[in-house]
């Protein structure tokens, strides 16, 4: 039996996350919506991971994308808060709100509802911004998923392997 809250594949990679950004003196901070802090949750599983996890923001809602990283609501209105756009602009308000090196920031559609045939259930969008650096990285993503918790597994593994150095 696990000690650990989480499943041990996100376990382990939350671990390799932490001790090679701690190896290299790199912070994080993370934007999670659809995940629901679970990303933040596997690296705080870790014993050491405060060396490395500067803050987590979870902004479920629009308001929250807005008001705590500075989305602008053009972008939301524009584009829909599951889009590279809004990934890309909640990445950046997490590196401007921190003390962090590098931000990955999510939001999707894990359903039952709320999926669109431009945008179906299993969809999500994942942004990483460095600071200091030109370097952008965005996907979108759509997971084939039984059900709501495994959308939200498999995007807290994408997030995470998107933290390694």
């Amino acid at each position: 039996m696990s000690q650990f809250l989480l499943p041990e594949e996100i376990i382990d990679l939350a671990r390799r996350v932490v001790e090679e950004n701690r190896a290299i003196g790199r912070k994080i901070a993370l934007a999670e919506s659809c995940t629901g802090g679970l990303v933040a949750a596997a690296l705080t599983e870790i014993a050491g991971s405060s060396a490395v996890l500067d803050r987590s923001f979870v902004t479920y809602s629009n308001e929250a994308k807005k008001e705590m990283l500075g989305v602008a609501g053009d972008v939301i209105d524009a584009f829909g808060a599951v889009s590279i756009a809004c990934v890309y602009a909640m990445a950046q308000g997490a590196l401007q709100h921190s003390e962090a090196d590098v931000a990955v920031a999510i939001s999707g559609i894990a359903g039952p509802e709320g999926g669109s045939e431009q945008k179906p259930v299993g969809t999500v969008v994942f942004a990483r911004a460095v600071r200091y650096a030109e370097e952008r990285e965005a996907e979108s993503k759509v997971f084939e998923a039984s059900d709501r918790s495994e959308v939200r597994r498999q995007a807290t593994l994408c997030a995470l392997e998107l933290l390694l150095p």
